[in-house]
């Protein structure tokens, strides 16, 4: 099991080696803002170093969305995320799955506008789809929705995110949940281990820390064991509350 965290964007070796991870994720540019990543002084370090880096694209980012003043800017800032990453070295780009309008037929119009962004992308890092928590017509929220976006996607070979707090909140059962995502998507490249502040089925995206929320420790752990993939923590607080996190992890694993 390869085990880290979600850190800073400013020395983020030096976070991870505070957290005792092993593998880091970071933001590359402002998650709430359209403008690209700027170069970085550390790039070189970033490319050698010993531990995998992976990148979390920028919030906004929804290639599905109906309007092209927002579905035109993200497939532009995923391309500029994806350069950014490369430039890296970087392991994977994280990208959220979207959502589309409540409008009928919004959701069959989705799947084929992922098909674009993908087609149009021009990278040599892999392109990661995460699910997310809330929203009737998020295109990645249930599996059900999943499989139909993997039906027009799946041969250009996008890799899946699977969020525990997102699934928890977004109402998909947890039980057998590698198993049946692997059924879905073929395979979880990458694990976002996150408890939840928030009811099952809430729709409300509030990690809390490992062992201290909602979700029950077994079910976290089972997908922990289940999954042949690095684990990446995105609780709240500084390296002191994600040490004790990742503990809790290693603590539980057999």
């Amino acid at each position: 099991m390869i085990l880290g965290a979600h850190v800073p964007a400013t020395n983020p070796l030096d976070e991870a080696l505070a957290r005792g991870a092993e593998v880091v994720q970071l933001f590359l540019s402002n998650p709430q803002s359209w403008k690209p990543p700027l170069p970085r002084e550390d790039e070189a370090a970033l490319r050698a170093a010993s531990i995998p880096v992976y990148v979390h694209a920028p919030y906004l980012i929804n290639p599905v969305a109906e309007n092209t003043r927002v579905r035109i800017p993200s497939r532009r800032i995923l391309q500029e995320t994806c350069d950014a990453a490369s430039a890296i070295g970087a392991a994977g780009v994280v990208v959220h799955g979207g959502h589309v309008s409540g409008e009928e037929g919004g959701m069959r119009e989705a799947f084929p506008r992922w098909r674009k962004a993908l087609e149009q992308l021009d990278t040599d890092v892999p392109v990661l789809i995460e699910n997310t928590a809330g929203g009737d017509n998020a295109v990645v929220r249930r599996l059900e929705t999943t499989r139909l976006l993997w039906d027009e996607i799946g041969d250009l070979s996008p890799g899946y995110v699977l969020d525990t707090c997102h699934a928890w909140a977004g109402g998909e059962p947890l039980d057998e949940l590698v198993e049946r995502t692997e059924a879905v998507v073929g395979r979880v490249d990458l694990v976002h281990l996150n408890d939840s502040r928030d009811p099952f089925d809430s729709r409300r995206d509030r990690h809390a820390n490992l062992g201290s929320g909602e979700i029950p420790a077994e079910r976290l752990m089972e997908i922990v064991a289940a999954a042949s993939a690095p684990v990446i923590i995105e609780t709240p607080g500084g390296a002191d509350d994600h040490r004790a996190d990742l503990a809790w992890v290693r603590s539980g694993v057999k």
